[in-house]
């Protein structure tokens, strides 16, 4: 009679789901972005969160809300009701963080339920015209030569331009001093202008920097050469095979989210991300579309987390 009466609440349980699925949304979804409008997470949002809305048969509205490198933005998701009404969005920092903060305000794996990828997009390596090395293999030479004395920026600890570095640190063997800053556009500005001698900013921002001449384009960070920058080498390409490295973009929900509306999430990202006129507006700001299963987006954190955490680590990175 008991594993009669709890087959029945299962039963139960699973219909209500479905039923609250098939009537959901039934008001505007919230998908919180925990960085500051502009930057390339708020990008990747405001551009799938149009054709997705259409997809999903409601509306969905980006908010910000930015600090202590997204996780004040993600612990919000993290503690909302989880009906599927508040989402998030947030980069590979998603795996990062963990490893990254002492105190984490919120437990990645057991608190979100990943709904799926967004995107992609990479970084490019990038010097000023005074630095001389003309590849990426004269730089890692010259960083060898004179170890310590080459300087990058990043957008400050813990960014993704700080993290395409640190590895690129590790895997190339060199020393290099990081030199934060409060944001990316400071940090290309100055490598411009010399007070840096490289950093690692994403291929939109760099674009027209390359194009104009005043930065010179040594390698791009991921396992493909991309539209934007067609020239311009993969590290891979350029001689240094086991180093890449891809910002993600992932959406998730409340851990305990029911199921039937994860996947109405999920199934409606991907018919989005698979509209060719989303596509071309994503592959021209410098994102490629990026299609996943729930499980798949799970299964990349899992995979990621401890290897930025032995990444951190080693480096000595810290949050501050």
């Amino acid at each position: 009679m008991k594993l009669a009466h709890l087959t029945a609440l299962l039963v139960c349980a699973a219909t209500i789901g479905t039923a609250s699925a098939q009537s959901y949304p039934q008001r505007p979804v919230r998908l919180i972005v925990p960085y500051a409008p502009g930057g390339s997470a708020d990008i990747a949002a405001r551009l799938v969160s149009e054709a997705w809305s259409k997809s999903l048969g409601g509306t969905i509205v980006v908010e910000n809300r930015a600090g202590a490198g997204g996780n004040i933005g993600v612990d919000a998701v993290a503690k909302a009701p989880a009906d599927g009404y508040t989402i998030g969005l947030q980069t590979v920092s998603l795996a990062i963080n963990p490893g990254l903060f002492p105190r984490m305000p919120y437990d990645t794996l057991k608190d979100l339920s990943p709904i799926g990828m967004v995107a992609s997009s990479q970084h490019v390596l990038v010097v000023n015209n005074n630095v001389p090395a003309r590849n990426l293999k004269e730089l890692i030479s010259v960083a060898k030569a004179k170890p310590g004395k080459l300087t990058y920026g990043s957008a400050g600890n813990g960014s993704t331009f700080h993290m395409s570095a640190e590895l690129f640190k590790s895997v190339a063997n060199v020393s290099i001093v990081h030199i934060p800053y409060r944001g990316g556009g400071p940090a290309l500005v100055d490598t411009i202008a010399g007070q840096v001698d490289m950093s690692f900013p994403v291929v939109s921002a760099a674009q027209q920097h390359v194009a104009g001449g005043k930065l010179r384009a040594l390698a791009v960070t991921g396992s493909k050469r991309t539209p934007l920058l067609p020239d311009v080498p993969t590290a891979a390409e350029a001689g240094l095979p086991d180093y890449t490295f891809e910002t993600w973009f992932m959406v998730f929900a409340p851990a305990g989210t029911p199921k039937p509306v994860i996947d109405k999430l999920n199934a409606a990202l991907n018919t989005a991300l698979a509209t060719q006129a989303n596509k071309d507006r994503m592959l021209k700001e410098g994102f490629e579309p990026t299609p996943t299963t729930p499980e798949a987006a799970r299964q990349r954190l899992e995979k990621e987390m401890p290897m930025w955490a032995r990444l951190i680590k080693q480096r000595g990175i810290t949050a501050e």
